[in-house]
């Protein structure tokens, strides 16, 4: 059976949270146990240049994301993990691939789009004000992060889903002029997967600064789930288990079962405070022993270091002969040859 290629970018701007956990983190590695699948996961360091300028931020989130990925049982013999900027080729297939861009799509691509809006609603007189080519043709590095590995399958967000539209146009339009090189990827949207609310009541997020760090002590965690926002009702009165943040956190975490006896105890009247020690005592329950192996294996970043590089070596297995394969479609190649 020919082994399907799926592939995970996780970008190094800032602290793993709790949404990060349920709604990409778990599933990928879940998938990634699957004999029939060749997993590859990499922390995107280039693409958080693009946002984040604070270079200290950038290496300590490098470290933190890849040691949670680690703590929480990503199986490096069976998955390919490394790091963006460990291969070079993924820099050089950007440019070429730039040559064969249309223009006209980036201009369409939504945080462009966004970033435009913004500078019109604030009545700016240059609608780019500050925006950067890194923000403007990101797809385009995101494209090759995708076709380097010719992954077929990408799991996505739903505001992604753009991102795999664009890398498949980029890759038909080379395909067209220099041959069949490149698969076309699918997007993988799973509509099940959890997106938790924050402490506010809003998509839990960095840029909102109301996320829960996933392996804060457990101290804080409790303090932080305490903060949830919830409503005034008294606790013997039923509550409603839809657009409630602490019933979606609670049932991203249960069995099926404590989810229906949680659902009864909602129907019948349960205080908020009862509601929020459960769900404390079921998160740190389930991340006890990865947050005790996060901290020991943030102590030595040699050691997560060795696992990137040994990672980028089985990367470039297979794209060095790759690029090589690109170079020469192109025209890029030695004089004779």
């Amino acid at each position: 059976m020919h082994k399907q290629t799926v592939l995970t970018g996780i970008t190094t701007t800032g602290t793993p949270h709790l949404g990060n956990y349920v709604g990409a983190i778990r599933p990928a590695i879940e998938a990634s146990r699957d004999a029939h699948v060749n997993s590859y996961y990499f922390l995107a360091d280039f693409h958080a240049l693009i946002k984040c300028h604070d270079p200290a931020k950038v290496h300590q989130s490098a470290l933190e994301v890849a040691a949670t990925w680690l703590a929480l049982g990503l199986d490096v013999e069976k998955s390919v993990f490394y790091r963006q900027s460990d291969i070079p080729e993924i820099t050089e297939l950007t440019w070429i691939l730039t040559c064969v861009t249309a223009k006209g799509l980036m201009n369409r691509a939504h945080a462009y789009k966004a970033a435009v809006q913004l500078n019109e609603e604030e009545k700016s007189t240059d609608p780019d004000k500050g925006i950067s080519m890194g923000l403007y043709s990101y797809p385009v590095l995101m494209a090759a992060d995708i076709l380097m590995f010719n992954a077929n399958t990408v799991p996505v967000g739903r505001d992604q889903v753009q991102h795999l539209e664009m890398t498949r146009d980029i890759a038909q339009r080379f395909n067209h002029h220099f041959g069949e090189h490149f698969v076309l990827p699918e997007a993988r949207v799973d509509e099940s997967t959890a997106v938790l609310t924050g402490l506010d009541g809003r998509k839990m997020s960095k840029s909102y600064n109301n996320y829960i760090p996933l392996f804060v002590p457990e101290k804080n965690l409790r303090k932080l789930i305490m903060k949830i926002v919830t409503n005034s009702q008294a606790p013997e009165e039923p509550k409603a288990t839809t657009n409630c943040a602490l019933f979606d956190m609670y049932k991203a975490f249960a069995t099926s079962e404590q989810v229906a006896d949680m659902a009864a105890k909602f129907a019948t009247g349960i205080g908020w405070g009862q509601v929020k020690q459960e769900l404390f005592e079921l998160v740190n329950g389930q991340l006890h022993d990865a947050r005790e192996q996060y901290a020991e294996l943030v102590k030595h970043p040699a050691h997560i270091e060795s696992i990137l590089r040994q990672g980028a070596v089985k990367a470039r297995e297979y794209s060095v002969p790759f690029m090589h394969k690109i170079r020469r479609a192109v025209g890029i190649a030695p004089l004779g040859a």
